[in-house]
């Protein structure tokens, strides 16, 4: 497996939890697992669902702020990076 960076997170939602996410790099997709990497946070989960500006989306790409639910605590700052199997 190999990671790929997508971006960095921008804030984090504690009630809702999620993260509203800076995507820089690749395009992110429901059902692509994410690794969030940062100073106190490191774990991998899959893409649930994702949300621009209050409507659910399939897809974000390069230049595009995404909400994406998540399990765990995020910090500002922290790396995103989509997670690839290497088949």
């Amino acid at each position: 497996m190999s990671e790929m960076k997508v971006g960095e997170v921008v804030k984090f939602f504690a009630k809702p939890s999620v993260a509203a996410i800076k995507v820089t790099e690749v395009t992110l997709n429901t059902g692509d697992t994410v690794r969030f990497k940062g100073h106190t946070t490191d774990f991998k989960e899959e893409i649930k669902s994702m949300q621009i500006e209050n409507v659910t989306v399939e897809k974000a790409e390069a230049g595009q702020l995404v909400g994406i639910k998540v399990k765990d605590r995020v910090r500002g700052g922290d790396t995103v990076y989509k997670v690839v199997d290497e088949d």
